[in-house]
């Protein structure tokens, strides 16, 4: 057997998973069941509970949408903070157990204060510091555990840790909404927040196997250090500079350049906040949609209806479904046909059918603005196509903030990608406020308001197809001891 061939099979033994990840999934399970748990009732909660008593359905509709909307964009807005922390103070492993107690604590006030809205904000509160606080930490630690030995795993790695995510959002939004119809709000609230207990438990048992990153503590050799003194001294830039190198004058050059790293990668983040605003949507609009739809299911050997709280357990179905379908299939199938499925390009396919699964939405819509009562079917089909979306959007994401970030910006690049679904949501509260108070968008009801979606999520993609071919990459993974070796070295890829 020759040298080669020795090497390689070296390389393969090697290839192991780290004794850590069964209790990062476990944990991220636990915690995405009781996270997705609440969200699966929460709007139709809150309409029922609340709104429906003091304003007309369309308000109340509105108002219960932009309430979710908020606790979304807030829960996904915090993990930015909760990187930075992560990175210069306790480093992830203790962020992620101490804010989790709290995560616990905002469980108990959705069941404790069910008939009292004010308790019942100051619980939503608890739960989106909780879930920001740890959120960037638990994906960014999942890259972590991997080396050289073991980054070809790394990939796989990620699609198991969706995995998990949609198995925990498939069991309770299975559970949650018959339990709330049948037992009431304190158990569907207080189920969670059990779950959330668990996932504190698991993460905590696995404390004796995690590699854990030291925090490297606050210097000016800090993306937000750099950036701001690049902007406040932007005078200083000379003819064929660019902004950001104002500050190698000042900070380390080799960070300066992980910097440009981090907003070349945010170019291609920028295109994300309309996906969020769109894919939330499924948890909130949807549902409202759902209730006014056929939700008899007749499959010949039995039938059955289903609640609408329930129709949103196929997008984890199917992503269940999906994940492995592209991962091993689709993906591989492309590269060997010569048209590589790149980041970029999934990214690129995966806006193209998120407006899609919209058209689909706003057709059901204009039959239940006729009056009609259209089967769930369609919304199921709806939900096919975005589940094929987020595959190719989310996870995508996911795996190229934590690739394409320097070693020492990691938990903050994986927290920037989350602050994408923060912007989409925040976009998705406005629409619905401006609803509720008679705005602009109070025109936009019925199909028209899935409409206007489809229609910036086209403006969106036609500047993404634009823009996306001339992005540079650089992946930190494929050349983790050289963070800076000139502009020279970092490669430019023909995407599309």
């Amino acid at each position: 057997m020759s040298q080669q061939s020795l090497a390689a099979d070296a390389a393969t033994t090697e290839a192991k998973y780290p004794r850590s990840i069964p209790y990062i999934i476990g944990n991220e399970a636990a915690e995405r069941f009781s996270f997705y748990g609440m969200r699966s009732i929460m709007v139709t909660f809150l309409v029922a509970q609340f709104y429906s008593k003091l304003y007309n359905p369309t308000v109340a509709d509105a108002k219960g949408n932009e309430v979710v909307h908020l606790f979304v964009a807030l829960a996904y807005a915090l993990p930015f903070v909760g990187g930075l922390v992560a990175d210069w103070f306790t480093g992830k492993y203790k962020i992620i157990l101490w804010i989790s107690i709290v995560y616990c604590f905002g469980h108990l006030c959705l069941a404790l204060f069910d008939t009292n809205l004010n308790g019942f904000m100051v619980g939503l509160l608890l739960i989106a510091i909780g879930a920001g606080g740890i959120k960037s930490c638990v994906s960014a630690n999942v890259g972590d555990q991997f080396d050289k030995t073991n980054q070809t795993l790394l990939s796989k790695v990620y699609g198991w840790f969706y995995f998990s995510i949609n198995a925990g959002s498939v069991f309770s939004t299975l559970l949650i909404p018959p339990i709330y119809k049948n037992y009431g709000a304190q158990w569907a609230f207080g189920i969670p927040g059990l779950l959330m207990a668990l996932a504190t438990i698991i993460f905590f048992s696995g404390r004796k196997l995690y590699v854990r990153v030291p925090p490297g503590g606050i210097n000016k050799n800090n993306f937000v250090f750099i950036s701001v003194y690049a902007l406040f001294n932007i005078g200083k830039k000379q003819k064929g500079q660019s902004l950001l190198d104002v500050s190698k004058g000042k900070f380390n050059p080799e960070k300066v350049e992980g910097v440009k790293a981090v907003y070349r990668v945010m170019a291609v983040f920028m295109f994300a906040p309309i996906f969020w605003a769109m894919w939330d949507q499924n948890l909130s609009e949807w549902v409202l949609q759902a209730e006014k739809l056929d939700r008899h299911i007749n499959l010949g050997f039995t039938s059955f209806t289903i609640l609408a709280g329930q129709v949103q357990t196929a997008n984890p179905i199917f992503l269940l479904s999906f994940i492995p379908l592209f991962t091993y299939f689709i993906y591989p199938f492309f590269d060997k046909i010569g048209l590589k499925a790149t980041p970029l390009r999934r990214i690129g396919a995966g806006l193209a059918l998120t407006a899609l699964s919209f058209v689909i939405i706003a057709f059901v819509q204009i039959s239940v603005d006729a009056g009609g009562h259209p089967s769930v079917w369609w919304q199921i089909f709806a939900y096919v196509v975005l589940s094929a979306a987020e595959v190719l959007v989310s996870i995508t994401g996911l795996e190229y903030a934590y690739t394409q970030a320097p070693k020492s910006m990691k938990s903050t690049m994986t927290a920037i990608w989350l602050l994408t679904v923060s912007i989409g949501n925040l976009f998705d509260a406005y629409v619905n406020n401006s609803i509720s108070n008679h705005g602009f968008f109070a025109k936009y009801t019925g199909s028209n308001f899935y409409w206007v979606f489809v229609g910036i999520c086209t403006v969106f993609l036609i500047l993404y197809l634009f823009i996306s071919p001339r992005l540079k990459e650089r992946n930190y993974i494929d050349e983790p001891d050289a963070e800076f070796q000139g502009n020279e070295v970092i490669a430019q890829t023909n995407n599309l």
